[in-house]
């Protein structure tokens, strides 16, 4: 093998690798921004928004619970956000709020009002990603996974359901629940119409579907979404009605004295 082979052969690697270089850093940027785009599409439409929520678990038998709950959300200066929910069935979960104060760039605060024992609990930072309410999905997917989070590659664009999608995957910075998740964003209104997150053994074990979308006050909405647990056989449906945008939400809404008496007129 002669020096001028070699020398050769080295210079065709570092060409390879400042070609291949830039594209992957362009498909990290353009990953980061297609996300940045999808959150503000379904998480921060309006100034602020209301809608009756009923949400549906069935086991793998087919039985079902319900859960009819109000969400309401207000949008804060610097991407701030301020979330309040309120259950109304069944029973054993009547007179339960919810509250989130989502920052950017750091984990949100999040606080649970029991009424059986008369107490707020504030839930840890680490338990962002446990059910909420017994459903499939976690507090942190009520309000949104901040992307600081995340490193977001761009994959590929197809087709999810006759729509032409960005193809964008998420593999979490720090230890967490799945260890990657693929998304399909929709090109013309940046909602995820899919989601498919994967475990410790790279198997795919759980999937979002955006179902439903309406076009509320010129706001494309997703009104209809599905999680299903695929190791388990559980699914949770979740349907929105009544939605509303723009309603002058005040800020006063979001205080602990609320989350133990909240105002009827936000929660009938």
């Amino acid at each position: 093998m002669t020096k001028h082979f070699i020398k050769g052969t080295i210079f065709l690697i570092l060409i390879s690798f400042l070609a291949v270089n830039p594209l992957l850093a362009a498909t990290k940027s353009e990953g980061q921004g297609i996300i940045k785009k999808s959150q503000q599409a379904f998480y921060y439409a309006g100034k602020d928004f209301k809608a009756r929520v009923f949400m549906k678990l069935i086991n793998p038998q087919g039985q079902q619970r319900i859960r009819d709950l109000v969400m309401l959300r207000k949008n804060e200066p610097n991407e701030e956000q301020r979330y309040f929910i309120y259950f109304y069935e069944p029973a054993d979960v009547r007179n339960t709020t919810f509250m989130v104060f989502k920052y950017p760039n750091k984990d949100s605060s999040r606080w649970l009002f029991i009424p059986s024992i008369n107490m707020v609990k504030r839930i840890a930072a680490n338990d962002k990603r446990s059910s909420f309410i017994g459903s499939d999905f976690t507090y942190e997917d009520i309000s949104g996974r901040d992307i600081i989070f995340d490193t977001h590659t761009l994959l590929r664009e197809e087709a999810q359901g006759g729509k032409a999608c960005y193809v964008v995957e998420s593999i979490p910075k720090e230890e967490s629940e799945y260890t990657k998740k693929i998304s399909w964003i929709d090109k013309t209104n940046f909602l995820p119409l899919k989601e498919e997150y994967y475990d410790s053994r790279g198997e795919l074990y759980k999937v979002f579907t955006a179902d439903e979308i309406k076009t509320v006050q010129g706001f494309p909405t997703v009104t209809r979404r599905t999680m299903k647990n695929l190791k388990s056989g559980h699914r949770t449906e979740v349907t929105f009605k009544e939605v509303n945008y723009n309603l002058g939400i005040e800020e006063d809404l979001f205080s602990e004295r609320n989350l133990k008496n909240p105002p009827q007129r936000w929660i009938k």
